[in-house]
Order: structure tokens, then C-alpha cells, then sequence
């Protein structure tokens, strides 16, 4: 094997493991938001169903106005 060869392939192979940490970080970050978004829209629903609970009933369960 020349050494030009082996030269370019280390080099190839050098890119390929940068490429490899930079691909990680990136999933790693991506990993990270959506757990912070999967904790947020938990929240949200905790919220909605407690501002449901607290609402007086349903429109058809309440009495109409009096007429005037």
C-alpha cells in the first residue's frame, strides 16, 4: 500500500470520527429539547384538565336566563 493511500485513508477516516462526534452532539441536543418539550406539554395538559375541573358544568346543565 502506498503511502499516499494510507495517507488519504486516515484522513478519511480522521473526517469520518469528527463527523461522528458533531452527529452525536446533535442528537444529544435534540434528545435533550424534546424531553424539556415532552415535560412542557405534561405541564399543559395538567393545566387544561385542572381549569376543566374548576369550571362550573357543561352549558346544557345550566339553567336559561329568566326573561325580562
Amino acid at each position: 500500500m502506498s503511502d499516499e493511500r494510507l495517507v488519504d485513508i486516515e484522513t478519511k477516516l480522521a473526517h469520518q470520527d469528527h463527523l461522528m462526534i458533531e452527529l452525536n452532539d446533535v442528537i444529544t441536543n435534540q434528545q435533550d429539547r424534546i424531553m424539556k418539550l415532552e415535560e412542557l406539554c405534561s405541564s399543559l395538559v395538567e393545566r387544561v384538565r385542572s381549569i376543566g375541573d374548576s369550571m362550573p358544568g357543561e352549558a346544557s346543565q345550566e339553567e336559561p336566563p329568566p326573561h325580562y
